[in-house]
């Protein structure tokens, strides 16, 4: 009897408390329709008489509220038809057709200055509210609901590979949902720029990971109020900047009433229209001159490479307190075809209610944190969604769910993933291990080489992380390993254990060479070509690193290794059978004990995702200072060689010229003692004819190397900014992308280093320089550079090269 009893308050406790915390709210749904002739419309505004709470129809003109029983006015307002207030006695979820009713007559309109485009003297005045606006503002809270929505043509699987269609092949298909993410947030503000958005409850489609819901209604809205917007890292002057008039053609095209005010119906476009900008309608309100809506689309010029083939903007304003006007609702329409191959399209829906302007916020909230899932955002089930806030599903939506959640439950095989142009295959959403294009390996020292790796992800609520790599070189006739563990701890797993454990060949000064596997063994196969050195190396490496405060990492460590030489094994080669591979380079061997450590200090904000801290800028210029060293004594943990590395970073995103930025690295080196040869530090080289960022184009890989030293490399992406600015029509139009770099170096090698330096060698005892630029497209995957050394002359004055991430495949 008590066994039973207890089962039943278990069963009490779990379903029934839960249904009675969420059962107290009602729904209020209903549709919003044209008195005249039926037409659903879509986005009409929706609000309850004496308070913040607020809502907007969804496409197709449905609206809903979840209220508590009582009593209520509802509000309907659409411009260019006779708001509507309704009485209702809610005591149980009620549906509603509301009728609004056009008007068919002009309110008078505003006075302007003789001979003069009536619309600037609107849109002069609504800068000015502009301002007015700004200074009311102090503070706001408010919260959104957000939902977005993923399209392609073809479903996309948790744990999918790809999206992508056949290379050649037409991607003719329709768009279809293929992913949903829905959000409820809190959204803060403080003046200047403090901003805070707080997630409260998240769900989304089977196919979607909850960590990339993190799209709130706060970080989505574009102020449209503001003079530049960013969209695709290009700021764009808004329609209300300050500098609009010099940057638009504006056009009063009708005169619309509602809630018993004038609103202007303002068409505009850029005065050029190779300049990037925004096109479509405004509306603007007479006598407060608040912007009430905007349905705007991006132009061509600022369609980065002509991806997308329409990105729409819709957005409408009410006023809360002291008249403030504020969003309700932001939403964005974007479909795109890349090249005819991929189709695509994304959705943003979001709805903003229960303001509170100019509350006073508790500075506790603003910090380092900017975006925070609450712990118990995912734990929402279906009983809360019932009863939160919403925009209600179209059909479409309801349909898509259903797709989706069908084909995730369907059993997945091996072969559902298989690709023979593939490196990896997922078996599952954890673990993966080598595809096809990764088995094989060739290089003249290993020889054919058969590989295989494992990768295991997120295992033990996202803490474990494990990758093991094995290799047998038919040459060399070795077995080779390479294990490593990386556990997280924390509420966030901001710290790090971390162990790797090898005996493997490896690259000479790998830390520095840009190119993967893949390319140096199509070089050796078809081209006799290595560009690599190589050693064998045998030991492991430990490794804690972890938050100290939430600007500074920290870490400490022990390694072991030993170092042997490499020795060439094979000569094969597809073609080119009569060359000869050149000679490997060999190092100093030795076994090193060391102890290390390392720090990186980070002022970037973060978002708590549930799990873990991301560090994000939005775009914003930022740097990153960071630094390690290792010191090997003999005396204290049986080093052969007394000696110690130091190592300084200092590297960040600074933007400078409209869209352009710049990136920069400076790193600085130092060291005592006797260094081995291998463990120097090596300016980061070319193979001919091609190029990567942040390296030296003009040198080759293992060129220049030392322990002592300072580099720099800067890059500068200009976009196709200057060339606007020569306001040449045709180079406007090609949408050609600059970019510029320059890279400076010292390297030297100390006396002890020297001594037991077992190669000949170049040092820059005085700044080394080049100079270069590239030329690209911005729908094209490459780049031509051209670079000049500015002293050091002998060898490769001049590079012209190829730089894209094909390469890097």
């Amino acid at each position: 009897m008590r066994e039973s009893m207890k089962k039943t308050y278990i069963i009490y406790l779990f379903f029934i408390v839960p249904s009675l915390m969420y059962s107290q709210k009602l729904s209020l749904t209903g549709k919003i329709i044209d008195k005249i002739n039926g037409e659903l419309l879509s986005y009409a505004n929706v609000r309850i008489a004496n308070s913040t709470y607020g809502t907007a129809a969804n496409l197709e003109g449905k609206f809903e509220f979840k209220l508590n029983k009582d009593q209520y006015k509802i509000i309907t307002s659409f411009i260019g038809y006779k708001s509507d207030t309704a009485s209702i006695n809610l005591s149980n979820d009620k549906f509603l057709t509301i009728s609004l009713e056009p008007i068919s007559y002009r309110l008078p309109e505003i006075t302007v200055l003789p001979r003069e485009n009536p619309a600037n003297e609107i849109i002069r005045r609504a800068i000015k509210a502009k301002h007015e606006r700004e200074n009311k503002i102090n503070s706001y809270v408010f919260k959104a609901y957000t939902k977005g929505l993923a399209k392609t043509t073809k479903d996309i699987g948790r744990w999918s590979q790809s999206i992508g269609v056949s290379i050649g092949e037409k991607d003719t298909g329709n768009l279809k949902i293929t992913g949903i993410i829905e959000n409820e947030s809190v959204g803060y503000f403080q003046k200047p720029d403090q901003y805070r958005d707080e997630i409260v409850a998240r769900k989304q489609s089977a196919n979607t990971p909850s960590t990339i819901n993190i799209l709130t209604g706060g970080r989505l809205l574009q102020n449209f109020y503001a003079n530049d917007i960013q969209f695709f890292n290009r700021p764009l002057p808004g329609p209300i900047a300050d500098n609009a008039l010099d940057y638009y053609y504006f056009l009063l095209e009708d005169t619309l009433a509602m809630d018993n005010y004038n609103v202007f119906q303002i068409n505009f476009e850029p005065l050029d229209k190779s300049d990037p900008g925004f096109y479509g309608k405004l509306f603007i309100i007479d006598g407060l001159f608040s912007l009430a809506k905007l349905d705007v689309n991006l132009n061509e010029a600022a369609n980065p490479g002509g991806i997308f083939t329409k990105v729409n903007v819709f957005q409408q304003f009410v006023p809360f307190q002291n008249n403030i006007y504020m969003p309700i609702d932001y939403r964005i329409f974007a479909e795109g075809n890349f090249l005819g191959l991929v189709k695509f399209g994304f959705e943003l829906n979001s709805i903003y209610y229960d303001y509170q302007i100019n509350n006073e916020i508790d500075k506790n909230k603003f910090g380092m944190v900017i975006i925070k899932v609450l712990p118990d955002a995912d734990k929402k089930d279906s009983t809360y969604w019932r009863t939160s806030h919403s925009i209600p599903n179209t059909l479409e939506e309801v349909e898509a769910y259903r797709r989706i959640d069908s084909l995730e439950a369907i059993p997945r095989d091996f072969w559902d993933d298989f690709s023979l142009l593939s490196s990896t295959i997922r078996a599952s959403e954890n673990f993966s291990f080598s595809g096809p294009l990764s088995l094989y390996s060739f290089n003249h020292i290993n020889g054919h080489t058969l590989n295989f790796g494992f990768n295991l992800i997120n295992e033990l609520d996202k803490r474990l992380f494990v990758t093991g790599d094995f290799a047998y070189g038919f040459s060399d006739k070795k077995f080779q390993t390479d294990f490593s563990l990386r556990y997280l701890i924390g509420e966030y797993r901001t710290a790090t254990l971390y162990f790797n454990t090898y005996n493997k060949l490896t690259d000479l000064f790998g830390e520095t060479n840009r190119y993967n596997n893949l390319s140096s063994t199509l070089s050796s196969l078809f081209g006799k070509y290595d560009f690599r050195d190589y050693y064998y190396t045998k030991g492991f490496d430990f490794r804690i690193n972890s938050e100290i405060f939430p600007v500074l990492r920290g870490g400490i460590g022990f390694l072991n290794r030993a170092d042997k030489n490499a020795f060439h094994k094979s000569d094969f080669s597809i073609f080119n059978s009569s060359k000869k591979y050149r000679n490997n380079k060999q190092i100093f061997e030795v076994e090193t004990n060391a102890l290390t450590a390392e720090f990186s200090l980070d002022f970037r904000k973060f978002i708590e995702d549930g799990y873990s801290r991301r560090r994000i800028s939005f775009g914003d210029s930022y740097a990153v200072l960071s630094g390690k060293a290792i010191v090997s004594k003999n005396s204290i943990i049986k080093s052969d060689f007394d000696f110690q590395q130091y190592e300084l970073n200092y590297s960040g995103f600074l933007r400078t010229f409209k869209s352009g930025f710049l990136n920069f690295q400076l790193k600085g080196i130092h060291s005592s003692g006797s260094v081995p040869f291998q463990m120097f530090y090596s300016l980061p080289g070319n193979i001919e004819s091609y190029g990567k960022a942040f390296t030296f184009r003009t040198l080759g890989i293992g060129e220049v190397f030392g322990d002592r030293g300072s580099v720099l490399l800067i890059q500068h992406n200009w976009g196709d900014e200057l060339f606007r600015l020569l306001n040449i029509p045709f180079l406007k139009d090609l949408q050609l992308v600059l970019t510029t770099h320059f890279n400076a170096a010292l390297m030297e090698i100390s006396n002890d280093s020297k001594k037991i330096l077992p190669h000949s060698f170049k040092e820059f005892k005085h700044p080394f320089y080049e100079i270069g630029f590239g030329i690209g497209q911005a729908l094209l995957p490459i780049t031509f550079e051209f670079t000049w050394k500015l002293n050091y002359k002998g060898k490769n004055d001049f590079v012209f090269g190829l730089s894209t991430f094909i390469i890097d495949l």
